[in-house]
């Protein structure tokens, strides 16, 4: 399975690479966002039915068969070695060291739950500073998911018989 999701990988970069364009553009064109885009072409994103059309669109040379491909769930992983990429590294060490304070945010203004990975969006984007320079800007945009109180009678193997197998 892994082997045949680097296969894929490949191929979908490849055929990004040959189009000239970036993800910030595929994006522009399909309606998503530049990481969901990248996620996809990583295969780390499900390709829906409806979004398929859009991205051969922006991609001509995308195959059936890696639109195929793309249209089953994916095999959401990642290579450990990745942490030692320097991107990637201070985008974890960000987190670390605000990660805290912005736990404490979300309790606060939401109050006890946290921020969903499922239901999330999250773009890339390039504004200039207040000096001019180049800025990297992250939106994390996650559902809030209250915690809930775990309560016996909410459980549904407590409200009625288990079904025998």
């Amino acid at each position: 399975m892994a082997q045949n999701k680097a296969n894929t990988v490949s191929q979908l970069q490849a055929l990004k690479d040959k189009s000239g364009k970036s993800y910030t553009q595929l994006a522009e064109e399909t309606g998503l966002t530049n990481v969901y885009v990248a996620q996809l072409l990583r295969r780390q994103a499900h390709l829906k039915p409806e979004t398929a059309p859009k991205l051969r669109a922006a991609l001509p040379d995308l195959t059936n068969e890696l639109l195929h491909e793309m249209a089953k769930p994916p095999l959401r992983s990642y290579d450990p070695n990745l942490i030692q990429d320097p991107t990637v590294y201070r985008l974890n060490e960000a987190v670390m060291h605000f990660g805290e304070s912005i736990k404490e945010i979300i309790n606060e203004d939401f109050g006890d739950g946290i921020m969903s990975a499922i239901d999330f969006y999250c773009s890339v984007d390039k504004v200039k500073g207040v000096d001019g320079k180049d800025r990297v800007v992250l939106t994390f945009d996650g559902k809030y998911l209250p915690h809930s109180e775990q309560k016996t009678e909410h459980m549904v193997s407590r409200t009625r018989p288990l079904e025998k197998q």
